[in-house]
């Protein structure tokens, strides 16, 4: 598809006619992203489960296997995993499973990932105890948290000043303000600037101060499974 023919088919114009300005952030707000951040979500929950003697301690080189399926997760990474939840939902069609299920084709992409490697015994605890949301809700977190560390803020906080300079470089200028649309009193046009800098800079702070909130504890919230397996954990 031609470049023009995507930018008529997009669903909104944010991702069509004005891709360039936005490109930045389809890491964290595509499905690519989202697919990306379940793996990773996935394998660092694997992690931790050897933390807490759930399974053998991984050794440095496993651990480091695992960080590179993150760091080196792309398209044809993403695609795979789409593949495989096709797949899943070919071999699972009846009525109450005829989904193609994203999330459980993370971890079959991964078992297929390590399925040759040291880390082979314990495929079956990726996944553990959870259930999809799980891996869902702090995905999408992880992608908001790029998104605002790595680009939404490096944006706003460039914007901002730049309007800082431009209420210095016009704080004398004089000019008429206005209320209810009528001319009212003086005013200069730098401090007009600064009105919003100064509102600008309260919504970056409160962006760098947010904390995201998220839940691991398997359906339905009780631990059901997880404390099923292992009481004493």
């Amino acid at each position: 598809m031609k470049q023009s023919e995507f930018n008529l088919t997009a669903i909104s114009p944010i991702d069509g006619r004005y891709r360039n300005h936005v490109e930045e952030l389809s890491d964290y707000s595509s499905e690519f992203g989202l697919i990306k951040s379940r793996t990773e979500i996935e394998i660092h929950y694997l992690i931790a489960l050897s933390k807490l003697e759930v399974i053998r301690k991984l050794t440095n080189n496993e651990q480091r296997l695992l960080q590179k399926l993150i760091d080196n997760f792309d398209l044809e990474d993403a695609t795979q995993n789409k593949d495989i939840a096709q797949e899943y939902w070919k071999s699972t069609r009846k009525p109450a499973q005829a989904t193609k299920h994203d999330v459980k084709a993370v971890e079959y992409y991964l078992k297929q990932k390590l399925s040759n490697t040291s880390l082979s015994d314990v495929l079956e605890f990726i996944h553990f105890g959870l259930t999809s949301e799980d891996i869902n809700n702090l995905s999408i977190r992880l992608m908001l948290k790029g998104a605002i560390e790595n680009v939404i803020l490096k944006n706003l906080q460039g914007l901002n000043k730049e309007i800082l300079n431009q209420s210095k470089k016009y704080k004398k200028l004089p000019m008429i303000a206005r209320t209810h649309g009528q001319p009212a009193i003086p005013t200069t046009l730098g401090k007009e600037f600064l009105v919003f800098y100064e509102r600008l800079n309260k919504e970056i702070k409160i962006l760098q101060t947010s904390k995201l909130s998220g839940k691991l504890n398997g359906a339905v919230g009780n631990y059901n499974a997880l404390h099923f397996a292992y009481p004493k954990i």
